[in-house]
Parts: structure tokens; sequence; C-alpha cells
């Protein structure tokens, strides 16, 4: 049960802090932290919080490196659902915590976007279904890539925390403009139930396409990390 409540905080300060700081700090006027500060608050969610509970659950938060890590050898199946149920309400209760915040603000329009993603008329930059889809699996089979790798016992011992929440500033840096970057099913579930409308009806390619990266990248790793005698 702890390490279910150690996904449930983690992923709920993943969206608080990732999806906060796009909602009431990117476009702030004047001092607003824009693409680079979004996508390095993110990248700082999953490194603060690899740091203080890494030991407890394995810091996933997230139901496509569950289900890839789980791909990789390195995860229980008894252990998916339960993991992906706690990452799923961490980040549900985050979106209302940050519903809250964000509609004490005058002329606050949850429907305006609330961080949530999507394609189309919905993609930051207009990208349509197919470049969303392709973003989505690329960009989660490299973060799996770079998550099995640096938790390898071959790797630099104590870093891997730092790798990880640096990939997923890098992720962020490229992929924002596209779909606002997702790589997450949770993340994407705990803004998107508050939206409705149209983040509802787009939701399914936010859960299809990272799972679909996550396994491939785990089926990489397997290959590249295995013992090459």
């Amino acid at each position: 049960m702890k390490r279910y409540c150690a996904e449930f905080i983690g992923t709920f300060w993943l969206v608080l802090g990732g999806c906060g700081s796009a909602v009431l700090a990117a476009g702030f006027p004047d001092v607003g932290i824009g693409l680079l500060g979004v996508a390095l608050a993110f990248g700082l969610t999953v490194l603060t919080m690899a740091f203080a509970l890494g030991h407890i659950s394995g810091c996933h938060l997230n139901p496509a490196v569950s289900i890839g890590l789980w791909a990789g050898g390195r995860f229980e199946a008894s252990a998916l659902l339960p993991y992906i149920l706690a990452q799923v309400a961490g980040g549900l209760v985050a979106g209302g915590v940050l519903f809250l915040i964000a509609s004490g603000a005058p002329g606050f329009d949850v429907s305006a976007g609330f961080a949530a993603n999507g394609y189309g008329n919905h993609s930051p930059g207009g990208y349509g279904l197919g470049a969303a889809l392709l973003t989505e699996v690329v960009m989660t089979m490299v973060f799996l890539v770079v998550i099995l790798g640096a938790t390898d016992p071959r790797a630099p011992a104590g870093l891997a925390p730092v790798a990880i929440g640096l990939c997923l500033t890098l992720i962020h840096l490229i992929s924002i403009p596209v779909t606002n970057t997702s790589v997450n099913p949770a993340r994407s579930t705990g803004v998107a139930l508050y939206v409705g409308d149209w983040a509802l009806s787009q939701l399914w390619l936010f859960w299809l396409a990272p799972i679909a990266g996550a396994v491939l990248g785990a089926f990489i790793y397997r290959y590249l990390g295995s013992d090459p005698s």
C-alpha cells in the first residue's frame, strides 16, 4: 500500500507542478516562464520525486512507464493495475486542485485548454492526428530507453533521476508545440476530465500512443542491454 500511496503522491506532484506551471505561470504578463519554463517544471517534478520516492515505489508516475517497465522485465504484472489506478487518481486530484486555484482568477475559462493535450485545432501548433501520434510514440519510446538505461545496474550509480528528469524536460521542449506533450496517460487524464468536450474525445490518443511507445522502447532496450555473450 505504501508503494501505491507513493505513486499517487508522485503523480499528483507531476500534474500539479507541470500542468500548474503551464496554466498559472507560462503566460503571465512580462514574467511568464514560457515553453522553456514549463518543460523544466515537468522535468523537475520527476527529478524531485525520483529522489524522494524512488526507493519506495520506483517512481513511475506514469501508466505508460509502468507498462514499459513490465515489458522490459523490470516490473511485476500483478502490480500493474494498482499502480495505474494510483497514478490516474493522483493526476485527477491534482487536476482538481489546479482547477480550484485557476478558477480564482477573473476570466478563467477551462475550455481554453487547461494544459490539456490535443491535436488538430487543439494542438498548440495546429499539428494533425498523424503528427501527434508519431510524436507521442517516439517521445515515449525514447523516454523508456533512457529510464531502463539509467536504472540499469551497470549505469553510473545515483544519477538516474537526473538523466530521467532531463530527458522529460527535453521531450517537452521538442513536443509541446505538437501535442502540449503527454507521454503520460495519467497526466493527460488528470486535466482532460475538467476540460471535458474535445479533451475527452481526443484522450484515447494520449493513452494509446504513450503505451505503444513505452512497449517499443522496452523491447529496444531489452535488445540493446542484453548480455552480448
